[in-house]
C-alpha cells in the first residue's frame, strides 16, 4: 500500500480513485492532480513506481490542498464560530438538529437519534 499524507491508498484501485481515499481530496481534484503530473487515469496505484508517488505527495503536500487534519479543524472552527455567534445555524448545531431548513417532525432521525418514547402518550 502506498502512503500519502498519512494515509494508506489502496494499490489495486485506479489513480484517481485512489486519491479520493485521502479527506479533502474528490474526485474532480484529483483528476486535476492527474492531468497537472500527467499520469495515466487508467494505471493503477500498484503499478506507480517511487518517483510518481514522490511527485504525488510533493502536489498535494505543497499547501495548495486542504486535507485531513487541516481540514478537520477548518470546519470544526467555522461551526464553533456560528455557535459563538449564537446564529440560528449555530443553535441548531447545539442543540443536534438539522442546520439546512429540513422538516424535523417525521424525519431527521440521524440527526436526533433514535426515537424516545413518550410517556402517556396515545395514538
Amino acid at each position: 500500500m502506498a502512503r500519502i499524507a498519512g494515509i494508506n491508498v489502496p494499490d489495486k484501485k485506479r489513480v484517481p480513485i485512489a486519491l479520493t481515499y485521502i479527506r479533502g481530496i474528490g474526485h474532480t481534484t484529483a483528476g486535476k492532480i492527474c492531468d497537472k503530473l500527467g499520469i495515466d487515469v487508467q494505471q493503477r496505484m500498484g503499478q506507480l513506481d517511487e518517483d510518481t508517488l514522490n511527485r504525488i505527495r510533493t502536489e498535494i503536500d505543497s499547501g495548495s490542498y486542504l486535507i485531513e487534519g487541516d481540514l478537520r479543524r477548518e470546519v470544526s472552527m467555522n461551526i464553533k464560530r456560528l455557535m459563538d455567534m449564537a446564529c440560528l445555524r449555530g443553535l441548531r448545531h447545539r442543540r443536534g438538529l438539522p442546520v439546512r431548513g429540513q422538516r424535523t417532525q417525521t424525519n431527521a432521525r440521524t440527526r436526533k437519534g433514535p426515537a424516545k418514547p413518550i410517556a402517556g402518550k396515545k395514538k
